[in-house]
């Protein structure tokens, strides 16, 4: 578990999670679905929410990706999630971050907390030393909480990620190992 003084913790996803973490994504499907590539038809399955978690505990063990899920510290209630992923080591030491909240629970601060102990957690534990993100420029909602987060905008990706069948342009952002205050 990872927090500090906040309102909420991250941790690695654990089977017992699965259930909660479909609602989540069946409650949450139209909202997720316009920022995130086509999902396959049986990604809004229990079946398929226990792979996920059990190829999470591979690919960290392979250092290629970190899924953590977000839970409110008050009730232990899992709200979110915020993935390192696409990691690269060598010269590079980087990575990619993503996050998903349940809608009910946005504005409040809780993406940008999970954020941040997620960027902790790759600097800290993974020893990276860059982590980039990229948003769609009609959601403001996600370029809020990696400013927030302290991520500085780069520029933008033109027609980088393909969502719902449409090359989608971003604002690409990162934040520096140095420049994260840890």
């Amino acid at each position: 578990m990872i927090q500090a003084d906040n309102q909420v913790y991250i941790r690695f996803f654990e089977m017992k999670d699965a259930e909660d973490l479909l609602d989540i994504q069946i409650r949450n499907k139209e909202l997720f679905q316009k920022y995130s590539p086509a999902f396959p038809d049986d990604f809004y399955t229990l079946a398929a929410k226990k792979q996920f978690i059990q190829d999470a505990v591979k690919e960290r063990e392979e250092d290629k990706k970190y899924n953590f899920g977000i839970f409110l510290r008050e009730n232990d209630r899992l709200i979110g999630d915020v993935t390192l992923f696409h990691l690269q080591r060598g010269p590079l030491q980087k990575c990619l971050i993503g996050y998903a909240l349940d809608a009910v629970h946005s504005g409040k601060g809780y993406a940008t907390e999970a954020v941040k102990l997620a960027v902790e957690y790759a600097f800290q534990q993974l020893k990276l030393h860059r982590i980039e993100a990229g948003a769609m420029p009609r959601n403001g909602g996600s370029m809020r909480v990696l400013e927030k987060a302290g991520f500085q905008k780069e520029g933008i990706e033109r027609k980088g990620v393909k969502i719902n069948g449409v090359w989608e342009d971003h604002q690409i952002f990162s934040i520096i190992e140095e420049e994260s205050g840890e």
